[in-house]
């Protein structure tokens, strides 16, 4: 049940980040997925020590966990605009 959970928050959340950083209308259903729980698990590396809250990734399924989830996504869109634009939007 817990890779459903991964698969329909992890769409929404990378979705969310795509209206952030304002790649959306680059990216489909499934890149967003794949933002989503990438950046779950670069949120849970990068930032899950700062805040001291764990990921959607961990099972850990509460509002601090989709926060740094969320983030986690939009740094991770924010370093893929760096390394193929050259800038971050």
């Amino acid at each position: 049940m817990s890779f459903i959970i991964w698969i329909v928050v992890g769409g929404i959340l990378g979705w969310l980040a795509s209206l952030v950083m304002r790649t959306d209308a680059q990216q489909g259903l499934f890149l967003n997925v794949v933002v989503g729980i990438i950046g779950a698990l670069l949120g849970g590396w990068l930032l899950s020590p700062l805040f001291g809250a764990g990921t959607i990734n961990a099972d850990d399924f509460s509002l601090m966990s989709l926060l740094v989830s969320f983030l986690g996504a939009v740094v991770l869109l924010a370093i893929v605009n760096l390394i193929f634009r050259g800038r971050v939007r």
